[in-house]
């Protein structure tokens, strides 16, 4: 079996207390849709993280890397990608005691296995709601062109912005683009306004990923739809995401 080592250098005695806390919390992670914590190591200078290997590197460098050149994501993958990463967040905020906001869901952090199966990765950054604070952090941290708005006008992760963060996920396997393309970039704006502007021009068809041919209109369109949900800018707009899971499991189900 082939493992996946990750170093983090020892920080003040209270953050590697919430280091500790924190591998107490990943060791009772089970889900096929999480990267399994095998193990752990501490020195004086720093901490290792050994989880399993991921045959397939992740979503980021699929949509825009090497991987992209030797194999196009088709629409079945791009869908089950979706589902089962959105599976994955959802056991992390509804199924974990206490519950836990990811604070830092990108396509670099979702991990593809032998199977094109994904796997949420990197809890690095992941804080443990408290019992009696079930909905934010008062530490942020995450990567631009996946944070939700509020996160500048608040202070606050919440899983509401981990909902925020999945649709920019989804987007990506829609169209295809980096959430901070430099094409955006230049123009001063992002992957989730360009999305917007598009929509409300009715024009939804110039957003999808031209490499994914033909597909199913009408899975894509619902797929869509699901993405700008998360993608509200009133977080209480926002459904969980228990719900989202519900919601793209139900594009398939209606076929059946």
């Amino acid at each position: 079996m082939a493992f996946a080592v990750k170093k983090l250098n020892r920080g003040p005695p209270d953050r590697d207390t919430g280091f500790e806390r924190e591998l107490e919390a990943m060791g009772d992670i089970k889900h096929r849709n999480i990267v399994n914590l095998l193990g752990y190591c501490t020195t004086p200078y720093y901490n290792l993280l050994i989880y399993e290997l991921m045959r397939n590197g992740s979503l980021d460098a699929f949509l825009h890397g090497k991987a992209r050149e030797s194999k196009i994501l088709d629409w079945p993958t791009r869908y089950k990608i979706a589902l089962g990463a959105a599976r994955g967040v959802a056991y992390l905020h509804h199924d974990c005691i206490p519950h836990i906001i990811h604070r830092d869901i990108k396509s670099s952090n979702i991990l593809l296995d032998q199977n094109m199966e994904p796997r949420v990765s990197d809890f690095g950054l992941a804080t443990l709601m408290e019992p009696d604070k079930t909905h934010f952090s008062t530490f942020v941290a995450g990567t631009f062109g996946y944070l939700a708005p509020e996160y500048f006008d608040t202070g606050r992760a919440t899983a509401k912005g981990d909902v925020y963060s999945f649709g920019v996920v989804v987007l990506e396997l829609l169209t295809g683009k980096k959430p901070t393309d430099e094409a955006f970039l230049e123009e001063g704006t992002k992957l989730v306004t360009w999305v917007k502007g598009v929509v409300e021009e009715r024009r939804e068809e110039y957003v999808v990923d031209n490499s994914l041919g033909s597909c199913p209109v009408d899975e894509v369109n619902k797929t869509f739809n699901i993405a700008l949900m998360c993608l509200e800018t009133d977080p209480f707009k926002r459904p969980t995401m228990a719900e989202v899971v519900k919601m793209l499991e139900q594009i398939k189900s209606e076929k059946l």
